[in-house]
């Protein structure tokens, strides 16, 4: 609710003053013109009842004179509307889900924490088309780019190790996320490429896959994912059981430079998983999809309501003054 003429409230400065005169013409002591010794006979007489309510006529007019007031200031109901129109942008998450993915110097280890950053990352776009897909030794679609982040998050639920023969084909987990990208028609497509190691394994070069990223407009974000020097693997022993043995980190950071700088993307090493998620919060800031607001604001007008409720009180007290009641209050 607001108020297209609120200056008129100032006018319910005067009601307190209608108010006052009225009881001192009712309570102001008075020169009785006649006098009686009692007038315990007369309490019964018909029509007192008129003479003991001549206090809700004034209360009529009152009431209605500050809902006049309140018609005058003209209450308005705010209505908005917002409309917005998006401009999508299509991604493609390529996951390396080789066994040294396994690592925990990430919690709960490297994988995992890939895993649930990536569906934090879905969870936080609205308009954006996203994919995934994974790589080892081969590499292999997930799901296109798709709304339908339910599906997305579900199919990162499910994701596994093992699934593919070990190995690190880089390369060719670009190359598959150029081929689910490169017939899209919108202006901004985006690759997310997260890795622990080098590339061992696939028939193309990260580096030639990122020129063939630069043929199609497609911008490379890559990650990689590991400590600094060695980081605990867990190993299952057939006869002492679970154990660890810390392994060399080999990321191939040049590499990486390289290709996120070909494609005018970024290169980011997250050490930790705080760092993880910030890489994710960061690339998410940069890759925003432009929204065009449009905002349309039209008002009802609410003092119809008011007014007809003064002109009906100030009615009733013209009524029950002139035909029901008894004035009791000089002119």
């Amino acid at each position: 609710m607001q108020w297209a003429n609120p200056e008129w409230f100032w006018a319910l400065l005067l009601l307190p003053v209608i108010i006052g005169v009225y009881l001192y013409r009712i309570l102001g002591k008075k020169r009785p013109a006649l006098s009686f010794s009692s007038l315990d006979g007369a309490k019964n007489l018909p029509g007192n009842w008129k003479a003991n309510l001549h206090w809700v006529t004034a209360l009529f007019t009152w009431t209605g004179f500050a809902l006049l007031i309140v018609a005058l200031a003209r209450p308005q109901e705010k209505l908005t509307t917002i409309e917005r129109n998006a401009e999508g942008i299509d991604i493609v998450m390529v996951i390396d889900i080789s066994s040294s993915m396994r690592a925990e110097d990430l919690q709960p280890n490297r994988f995992e924490a890939a895993r649930e950053v990536a569906k934090q990352f879905v969870d936080k776009r609205v308009s954006d088309r996203i994919g995934l897909v994974t790589f080892a030794m081969k590499s292999f679609t997930v799901v296109p780019p798709t709304l339908d982040y339910k599906l997305l998050t579900q199919l990162l639920e499910d994701l596994e190790m093992g699934i593919i023969e070990d190995g690190t084909a880089i390369g060719m987990g670009i190359a598959t996320a150029i081929n689910r990208l490169k017939d899209s028609e919108t202006k901004s497509k985006v690759i997310i490429l997260l890795t622990d190691g080098q590339n061992n394994a696939g028939e193309i070069d990260p580096v030639t896959a990122a020129d063939l990223a630069v043929t199609y407009g497609i911008k490379i974000y890559t990650i990689g994912a590991g400590t600094r020097g060695t980081a605990p693997y867990p190993i299952q022993d057939p006869i002492f059981g679970r154990r660890y043995q810390n392994i060399e980190v080999n990321i191939d950071e040049e590499m990486l430079t390289s290709v996120a700088q070909l494609t005018g993307g970024k290169y980011y090493r997250a050490t930790d998983t705080e760092e993880l998620i910030n890489v994710y919060n960061e690339i998410d800031t940069l890759e925003k999809s432009e929204v065009e607001e449009l905002i349309y604001t039209d008002y009802k007008d609410e003092y119809p309501l008011y007014l007809g409720l003064s002109f009906l009180l100030f009615t009733l007290a013209f009524t029950t003054d002139r035909f029901v009641l008894r004035s009791v209050v000089e002119a």
